[in-house]
């Protein structure tokens, strides 16, 4: 069974369709950010994925079936049991390799940045599975160029997942009180200038954690091909901040622990292993007094 990459392209995926240790994942959701201003509103992929998906996937409900219900902010991450138990009913395990993808970050946005994939692969790899690739451009690219599609359900056999939880892919609160006094930890904000700077109302307070750089989520790929950047444009924000360094860690963050994932997947693609996700991230942040914001540079 071949190593993944962390990100394939259509032509890959295409060539592999019928592969019977592949597996395909359709994590679509659809969040809209209201024209009058404050939080988005999210909806499930599911129905869409039954009208038409990549064939032989399988749908992942992140909003409903995929993050901790009991939670006090959305999508944060599931005990690990319950993720587990819904990955291997939907036949993702140790003896398959996984492509996930999905329509895009934002209704109506043509921002290419497959957050949702990302997110369903940054969980998969915090309880220790490995083999997960995200598909470049998602379901818009493939249909672009006219690849197959089908609305005949996916159906793969019951798996076995026996990874071991990997707890430094994950930030805390706390966590991120300290890197904010410690200079071997560099705070990345994945959110849009304007909610770094606090121009909008999306979250309970405005403004982004003290001492985060901002790297917007969307500047990673070309909005029209959907294609990534080569590593040396990707490479160029990142080292500005000193990212990089093999000798920092990186804690990524936004709205909700959704971008700050595609984020650190970019990092990773990109040598630096060392990158947690703050799963609270602002939602959590904003809703405590307690907890610093600023607006300023």
């Amino acid at each position: 069974m071949e190593k993944m990459p962390l990100i394939v392209g259509s032509d890959w995926l295409e060539k592999h369709l019928n592969d019977s240790k592949l597996r395909i994942v359709d994590a679509t959701t659809f969040m809209t950010i209201p024209k009058t201003g404050g939080p988005p509103s999210v909806q499930s992929g599911r129905a869409s994925y039954e009208n038409e998906h990549i064939p032989g996937a399988v749908y992942a409900d992140l909003l409903n079936e995929l993050s901790d219900p009991n939670a006090p902010f959305p999508f944060m991450a599931p005990p690990r049991e319950h993720f587990i138990k819904k990955m291997a009913e939907l036949g993702v395990g140790d003896d398959h390799y996984t492509v996930i993808y999905d329509q895009g970050a934002l209704v109506g946005d043509p921002i290419a940045a497959p957050y949702w994939a990302s997110r369903l692969a940054w969980q998969l790899h915090y309880e220790g599975y490995e083999n997960i690739a995200i598909l470049e451009g998602g379901l818009p690219k493939w249909k672009k160029e006219g690849r197959p599609l089908t609305a005949v359900p996916g159906n793969y056999s019951s798996a076995a997942f026996s990874g071991q939880r990997r707890i430094e892919l994950i930030a805390t609160k706390e966590d991120v009180c300290q890197a904010m006094n410690d200079d071997k930890v560099i705070l990345i904000n994945s959110l849009s200038e304007d909610e770094f700077q606090g121009k909008t109302d999306a979250y309970p307070r405005k403004g982004h954690i003290p001492t985060s750089a901002n790297i917007f989520f969307g500047v990673h790929a070309d909005q029209t091909t959907m294609e990534m950047h080569e590593d040396e444009v990707l490479r160029e924000p990142f080292e500005k901040i000193g990212a990089l360094d093999p000798d920092k860690k990186v804690i990524t963050y936004c709205g909700g622990g959704i971008a700050a994932t595609w984020t650190a997947l970019i990092l990773n693609k990109l040598g630096q292993k060392n990158v947690a996700v703050y799963d609270g991230s602002l939602s959590e942040w904003a809703s405590d007094p307690s907890c610093p914001l600023v607006t300023d540079d």
